[in-house]
């Protein structure tokens, strides 16, 4: 199944299912307009949601928004691509030995078409496609075997980077990593049950219809169920927690081809969709 949030011009949020260009309102069914709320019902109520018969939408009537509404945590986990690690290497960045996680504040999330602004203070603004793990159920010391259980499902992420923020102005990657608008997610949320390996999508960026990024997801040094376990030693992972999982080689930095004012990113993986973010001026955005 594949749950979106969205809005029909300026009315409520809802919680809709995706099939083909329509959108079909599950929210009645669902008992919530969170996906946060839903996500640990999901099992039990999925034959219902299947079988919702809400009010239908073209997609290209509504405007989508981030899936998952205020998740908790926002996790990602640097230099887990081999090609993109050796990409680092040779620009300079030691390769990590062990799992490398940072935070992105969960104020930067915006929904899968909305603007991502240029900030001001910066002249190297970055692109990152990710696969973006969404949690399903509260977890502590999940084991590798046990990992996949707790998988809600997965969106398109694009992990944008400030990165003179990072390597400069910030001894962590917090600050560089979390600006707002920089972390679109989207364009819903495809359940586990539609992904046969979620190690096996192909995974691409464009910046104004040319190839930056072309990669799979067979590339992750540390796989995904390697991930939550490591995670699952520190903290508890909660309902609609996300992972970005990390990005292949053809980041910007190495080149210095930073995006600028009025390209447009188009991240997309396989069966997930794709999302589509311009870049604009601080001060150019509305909310």
């Amino acid at each position: 199944m594949k749950i979106a949030r969205f809005r029909v011009g300026d009315g409520p949020v809802r919680l809709g299912r995706v099939d083909g260009e329509t959108v079909t309102d599950i929210s009645e069914a669902a008992g919530t307009t969170s996906t946060r709320v839903l996500l640990p019902c999901l099992t039990e109520l999925s034959a219902a949601l299947t079988a919702a018969e809400g009010p239908g939408h073209a997609l290209h009537d509504v405007t989508l928004l981030a899936p998952v509404d205020h998740p908790q945590k926002y996790l990602g986990i640097g230099m887990n691509y081999a090609a993109h690690a050796e990409e680092a290497r040779q620009a300079g960045i030691p390769i990590p030995e062990n799992q490398l996680w940072f935070n992105k504040q969960t104020s930067c999330v915006v929904g899968p078409y909305d603007d991502v602004v240029k900030p001001t203070i910066s002249e190297e603004l970055d692109y990152e496609v990710e696969l973006a793990v969404v949690i399903g159920t509260e977890c502590k010391h999940v084991s590798r075997a046990d990992a996949r259980s707790v998988i809600a499902g997965y969106m398109v992420a694009n992990d944008v980077s400030v990165r003179d923020w990072l390597a400069k102005r910030s001894p962590t990657f917090t600050l560089g990593k979390s600006f707002d608008t920089h972390g679109p997610l989207g364009p819903w949320l495809t359940t586990d049950d539609e992904i046969d390996d979620p190690h096996g999508l192909r995974m691409t960026l464009t910046v104004n219809g040319e190839v930056r990024q072309d990669g799979r997801t067979d590339d992750m040094i540390y796989d995904i169920y390697d991930q939550i376990a490591y995670l699952t030693q520190v903290m508890t992972l909660m309902p609609g927690d996300v992972l970005a999982t990390g990005t292949p080689s053809g980041i910007g930095a190495p080149t210095g081809n930073f995006l600028k004012a009025g390209d447009v990113v188009r991240a997309e993986i396989g069966p997930l969709g794709a999302i589509e973010n311009r870049i604009v001026e601080d001060g150019h955005h509305v909310p």
